[in-house]
């Protein structure tokens, strides 16, 4: 490791050191969100966390079409014309892009509303989840602006920033505000979500601040960039692209906890999601890279500069597997006891975290390929090879959830992420004219 850290160009330390700062506030977000997950299942049981799995489910698809690609969008033009220093042409962006999802997060929050029932009773065959439906459609529209103006700050490069809103402050507010309410509220199966909700209305005021404060951008300066051309159609046709693709994203994270909502009982979405949470863990090191790396990435597509490109994405990759091995080998050695923390029920998840282990650590082996497709303006192709890998990931989870439950779920998820990875990487080497994946003996000759 030191003689790696020793051969790295300044570029890649600069990167580096901005990293660790949010690789921690990450792992910090990771704590809390386990901290607040372990709570609520020692206070209120499995089947309460299993409705608020679902319910995030639901608030993450609702806030994907509400968004529609904006937030991918608006990272990438930030980047850009803040590093040219063009604010007005961003300015242009900004205000086009947050009407247009204000007014289709308000849409997609009405319809929500009313077909809360029919989610509720005919999808999940739970009636008791129609009001925290309910809650999805009342929390949507500053939760996506929440992700679109952190996405932003993001492409300021304000890491420190950016990872308090979208990891590390989400759930140490949701921890505090959970033991204020759990004096006060009777009703204990929507206690977690009206805490989550209120950590996202306080998180989206906070957002909205820092992305004036930065920008310096505010409606009187539009008045003065009001010549500058930027058509709606513009912004779909670039924006629709991101959309789909984010939506198959998320699909792909999440379908198996959908389907094991729709085919198996509350509770064991509620242990395969902490199961898949601590499989997630190992790849830490690529989403903390990834997030000062797309900025970068777009950075350095705009100069044409392939060569040092492929250094950064390489580099990377190195830095990203070495850090995840050690963890690895930590969870394969104790995963039955890590498990066994949040209770006895939970160690049913121990052979499906193996497998969760094996697509996690060839996601990390791949590196940063799906964001460095985003980053330049590959969206098809990541659109493509993501919605095939959709299309199999609901098919195997079809197949194997009613006969294996989370197991079949973990089977899924593995054999997608290990197809989605591969596909990527090919299209990567031939953007880069160089393989990313780490140790360089797995690179395709």
């Amino acid at each position: 490791m030191l003689k790696f850290l020793s051969n790295v160009d300044n570029s890649f330390k600069e990167i580096l050191k901005n990293s660790i700062v949010a690789f921690f506030l990450k792992v910090l977000g990771i704590i809390n969100g386990y901290i607040f997950s372990f709570l609520v299942i020692k206070t209120l049981g499995a089947k309460v966390w299993g409705v608020f799995t679902i319910f995030v489910a639901l608030l993450q698809i609702a806030s994907i079409l509400g968004r529609l690609g904006f937030d991918t969008l608006i990272l990438r033009y930030t980047a850009k014309y803040i590093n040219k220093n063009k604010p007005a042409i961003l300015a242009v962006i900004y205000k086009k892009t947050f009407n247009i999802i204000i007014i289709s997060s308000t849409f997609i929050s009405i319809l929500i509303y009313l077909l809360s029932p029919i989610l509720s009773n005919k999808i999940f065959h739970n009636s008791y989840l129609t009001y925290p439906f309910h809650i999805v459609s009342l929390i949507l529209i500053p939760y996506t602006l929440l992700l679109f103006h952190s996405e932003g700050i993001r492409g300021l490069k304000k890491i420190k920033e950016y990872m308090f809103l979208q990891q590390s402050g989400l759930f140490t507010i949701s921890i505090l505000i959970f033991y204020i309410l759990l004096l006060f509220i009777n009703n204990k199966l929507i206690l977690p979500i009206i805490s989550y909700s209120f950590s996202i209305i306080l998180l989206s005021l906070i957002s909205i601040y820092i992305w004036y404060k930065y920008t310096k951008i505010n409606f009187v300066f539009y008045k003065n960039s009001r010549y500058i051309q930027i058509s709606y159609k513009y912004l779909f046709i670039n924006g629709l692209p991101i959309l789909f693709a984010s939506s198959l994203t998320f699909f792909m994270n999440w379908i198996d906890i959908i389907m094991l909502g729709m085919f198996r009982t509350v509770q064991e979405v509620g242990i395969y999601n902490i199961t898949l949470k601590v499989a997630m863990i190992i790849s830490l090191p690529l989403t903390a890279i990834n997030t000062i790396l797309a900025p970068k990435f777009a950075e350095y597509w705009d100069k044409r500069d392939k060569k040092n490109f492929l250094k950064l994405a390489q580099q990377s990759t190195k830095l990203i597997f070495w850090t995840t091995l050690p963890v690895l080998i930590l969870f394969l050695l104790f995963h039955d006891k890590i498990l066994s923390l949040f209770g006895e029920d939970f160690q049913k998840g121990n052979l499906a975290l193996l497998i969760l282990l094996l697509g996690q650590f060839i996601n990390v082996s791949s590196g940063s390929v799906g964001i460095i497709l985003l980053m330049t303006g590959h969206q098809k192709a990541h659109q493509n090879i993501t919605l095939t890998g959709t299309i199999l990931n609901i098919m195997l989870n079809y197949l194997l959830i009613p006969y294996y439950g989370m197991l079949g779920a973990a089977i899924a998820n593995t054999v997608t992420t290990i197809y989605w990875n591969i596909l990527f990487s090919i299209k990567v080497y031939k953007i880069l004219n160089g393989w990313i994946f780490y140790p360089p003996i797995w690179r395709f000759k």
